[in-house]
């Protein structure tokens, strides 16, 4: 599988460097080659992809010339870009979460893509799954950055426990669905049937938000985290680990992956029947021992996890050459051809829906059950809400969410005192 991937990779770079479009816009600058400077936090194997991807956008054409500057984090990257912007030294292109993507775009510190879309005959936003490119378009509809690729957490189940236990996998729809299958995993020797991610709150937020949960009143002046909505979903996974015996999670307050590979050795060994992680896990799975699916429902209402993009940045500043150059750079990563390169090596789910016109992608979904799973669940999923308050509401719901998965309090008592806590941030940041 890693070599046939080796060699798919291979091929799309040769085929890539044709694929930027309009890249070339008559070439030299008058001052020559123009150099545009791109930031971004990947992991050294990724980093070899990207620049051997930059290397095809520069001998693509003769006007740009593109140098990547690796980052240690994404963490960092958005602190070096604000040290970098206030001494007006920063890049032409930047990769930052969505948060503080709209946090410089407020502030004036971010070009917006529209005229250049508006000038760009190949541009369709039909193009990108909405749940991704939604998350770059400000409320006045003005586009601050495009998604380069996405990230959304699904279920992954041993075959061998499904089978044992005589259920159909595709005909668990909704946690009730899986839970009603309990005693099936209990009697076939699973002692749990299900094992929700710890860490965090985003697996509960998921199957709340499938509830029709939301973080904010409509008038975005109230917290509704304790709502019926939030409440039923997050006290019924607190009966079901601490009442039931059919859920555990692994995390235990301490801030390291070992909780993470705990609960993937637990569906390996045996000892439960699947559990939600990242798309990154299944790097390594045998497909004939655990298998993906998309997230489960709640009751009747289909999954909504919660989607995250990783944002292509204009930082303001430059000359409209590098800003034109900036955007030609960045529409070449977010190609189709480059966009599956990235995501086959990657998994993270790709933003541009036309991946699937690529002849070697459409081999690698044969091969590969995980990338099919993403591209349906991109078409379905939410996005967490702008948070006022710099992020201190969902500190309150990881609160919560520990509080409920580790010391078995009630969802109602842990969601109350999240949403007191957490509207007294929202008051404080909308009275600033």
């Amino acid at each position: 599988m890693k070599k046939y991937l080796a060699l798919m990779l291979s091929a799309f770079l040769l085929v890539g460097c044709g694929s930027g479009g309009s890249a070339d816009n008559g070439g030299e600058a008058e001052d020559g080659v123009i150099e545009i400077e791109f930031w971004l936090a990947q992991g050294n194997n990724v980093m070899d992809l990207v620049n051997e991807e930059i290397d095809n956008f520069n001998n693509s054409q003769t006007r740009y010339h593109v140098t990547a500057i690796q980052q240690e984090n994404y963490v960092k990257t958005f602190s070096n870009l604000q040290a970098a912007i206030a001494g007006r030294n920063a890049p032409d292109v930047v990769l930052l979460d969505t948060a503080p993507a709209r946090q410089l775009f407020e502030k004036g510190a971010l070009v917006a893509f529209d005229d250049f879309q508006k000038a760009d005959a190949d541009f369709n936003a039909d193009d990108f799954y909405a749940v991704y490119a939604d998350q770059g378009i400000y409320t006045d509809g003005t586009t601050f950055a495009r998604p380069w690729y996405g990230t959304i957490q699904i279920a992954y189940y041993s075959v061998e426990a499904f089978e044992k236990a005589g259920v159909d996998p595709l005909s668990i729809k909704s946690w009730q669905d899986l839970v009603a299958a309990g005693p099936k995993f209990k009697d076939a020797g699973y002692q749990f049937v299900w094992e929700p991610m710890g860490g965090d709150a985003k697996n509960l937020i998921d199957a709340a938000f499938a509830n029709g949960a939301k973080v904010f009143s409509d008038d975005g002046k109230t917290v509704t985290i304790n709502s019926p909505e939030w409440v039923e979903v997050w006290e019924s996974f607190r009966g079901w680990i601490h009442d039931d015996g059919y859920m555990q999670t692994k995390w235990n307050g301490i801030d390291d992956w070992v909780y993470w590979y705990d609960t993937i050795d637990d569906v390996i060994e045996g000892r439960a029947a699947g559990y939600t992680g990242s798309p990154v896990d299944s790097v390594d799975f045998d497909f004939d021992v655990i298998r993906p699916l998309e997230q489960f429902g709640w009751k009747d209402n289909v999954s909504l996890p919660w989607a995250q993009a990783l944002m292509l940045c204009m930082p303001a500043g430059g000359t409209p050459e590098e800003q034109q150059g900036a955007y030609e750079f960045i529409k070449f990563l977010t190609n189709p051809e480059n966009q599956a390169a990235y995501t086959m090596l990657t998994t993270y789910p790709a933003a541009n829906k036309r991946v699937t016109d690529v002849p070697e992608y459409q081999k690698f979904l044969e091969e590969n059950p995980v990338a099919a799973v993403l591209l349906a669940q991109s078409e379905h999923a939410a996005i967490y809400p702008v948070d006022p308050t710099g992020g201190k509401i969902l500190d309150e719901l990881n609160i919560a969410a520990e509080k409920i998965e580790i010391e078995g309090v009630s969802a109602q008592e842990a969601l109350d005192e999240a949403q007191k806590n957490a509207q007294i941030a929202l008051d404080e940041a909308l009275a600033n």
